[in-house]
């Protein structure tokens, strides 16, 4: 346990720092490589006879780890990990007051000579003591908790959509083709027939009697669809699969109600706003959604209701809420929002020209949200979905997407920072918008060229 003296990292390696011109910005700050089992620590040459250390994952170890960190006066830590390996260390780090900094491993990959854990930690920390090192984004304890649990949720529902294809592969496999019936096999109807399957009724006119009103196909078809081979190993699969169904949902609103008891404990952040909260929609609840008001909760917390803006519905939001949190300080403009979204241009130039305009391939919730979000707005009689329209036309379907996916995030930045309230000025707003921004270009290219511009049927002079 500990630093463990029988192993000592190797200095037969000479390493090669940077420059020596070069000005020192974080002269207490050292460097960690997380791994799986081994984390290798660096600190400053003048801080201990053995500046690097190797340390192990069990929480023990993390806690020397801190506490030889503090010893050797060390203030700020940066360090480099893949997976969730860099969580606990996190964690302990900040219990003991370090400032701790999660950098991009693809930025720090060039370590100078040959690769090995002991270069890269002392790589990190000669990077950060000249502050050439950029933290990732890296929420507060609230978000984090929150985030945890909708994190969880959303691996439950995966869980639970994974049944549902179980049941229905069982009963394609005794040719019983349900799906065809009725849209939902987990709704009323489709549930209240695989139960009666799973309790032995095999008559597909009883189980056609169990269709709800609301259901447009018939009886009839019912009775056809239903009208199979009732293998028993295929029954006992959609019986399993129908009981795992079931525990789920009840794990699923068992998450559900912690996170409504959690959300309840968090101070709103705009405590004199929360005058007004809005109004219930008057629909029932969709499949998969929160078993509570989880828009109001939204805007007591935030004070806007981040729900008004096109395409961007209570769950949705949640979604983007507890990736990025409830403050948006950590982004000093819409722009660094874009961009840790991965939602904006990635222009890279070489010899004065932009050879390359996509975005970053980033991994990011909240931008795979909102690019959901956008994907919506294709029919929508809105401001944003005569503008996703424009540019699906322009650009191609998966641009227009991306574009318009930039544009929520900036309304809702703009929303969560500084409290706006959205307001849709509809379609036709938009296009005359638009079309007014197309003739004054068209004036301005007529008056370049000494040309007026004049309107085909009056004649008259377009100033």
């Amino acid at each position: 346990m500990g630093a463990r003296p029988n192993k000592k990292p190797s200095a037969s390696k000479k390493y090669y720092g940077l420059h020596p011109s070069l000005k020192r910005v974080n002269l207490n700050a050292a460097g960690i490589d997380i791994g799986s089992a081994e984390h290798y620590v660096a600190v400053p040459e003048d801080r201990d006879e053995r500046p690097v250390r190797v340390f192990t994952c069990f929480t023990p170890d993390l806690h020397r780890m801190a506490q030889w960190l503090k010893g050797c006066g060390i203030e700020t830590v940066a360090m480099e990990s893949t997976g969730v390996y860099w969580m606990p260390v996190w964690q302990v780090l900040e219990h003991y007051g370090l400032e701790v900094k999660l950098v991009n491993a693809r930025h720090v990959k060039n370590v100078p000579g040959r690769k090995t854990d002991i270069l890269d930690c002392q790589w990190l920390q000669e990077l950060h003591t000249y502050g050439l090192l950029s933290g990732a984004f890296l929420p507060d304890q609230e978000t984090s908790v929150l985030r945890s649990y909708w994190r969880h949720r959303a691996e439950l529902v995966e869980s639970c959509a994974k049944q549902i294809h179980l049941m229905q592969k069982a009963m394609t496999l005794m040719n019983l083709h349900l799906h065809k019936a009725i849209s939902d096999i987990t709704g009323v109807t489709g549930l209240a027939i695989i139960r009666a399957i799973v309790q032995g009724e095999r008559d597909p006119r009883v189980l056609a009697q169990l269709r709800n009103g609301q259901i447009k196909s018939s009886e009839q078809k019912i009775v056809e669809a239903l009208s199979g081979n009732y293998r028993e190993e295929h029954v006992f699969a959609l019986k399993q699969a129908l009981e795992l169904y079931d525990v789920y949902q009840a794990k699923i609103k068992e998450c559900d109600d912690r996170i409504a008891t959690y959300m309840t404990t968090v101070e709103p952040k705009r405590p004199e706003k929360n005058t007004s909260p809005p109004k219930p929609q008057g629909r029932q609840r969709r499949k998969n959604e929160v078993h509570f008001d989880l828009r109001a909760e939204q805007f007591r917390m935030t004070g806007v209701d981040l729900a008004r803006i096109d395409g961007l519905e209570a769950m949705t939001v949640q979604t983007i809420l507890s990736e990025c949190g409830f403050d948006m300080t950590p982004f000093p403009t819409e722009k660094h929002f874009a961009s840790w979204l991965g939602l904006c241009p990635n222009n890279r130039k070489t010899g004065g020209k932009v050879k390359r305009t996509r975005t970053k391939k980033v991994k990011n919730r909240a931008a795979h949200a909102l690019r959901l979000a956008a994907q919506s707005l294709h029919s929508s009689l809105t401001a944003l979905g005569a503008y996703y329209r424009r540019m699906r036309q322009r650009l191609g379907a998966p641009k227009a997407v991306t574009a318009t996916a930039h544009k929520l995030a900036r309304l809702f930045y703009r929303m969560l920072k500084f409290g706006q309230d959205y307001v849709d000025k509809g379609q036709t707003y938009y296009e005359q918008a638009y079309q007014q921004r197309v003739l004054n270009n068209l004036k301005q290219r007529a008056n370049s060229m000494g040309y007026i511009l004049v309107q085909p049927k009056t004649g008259e002079t377009l100033s």
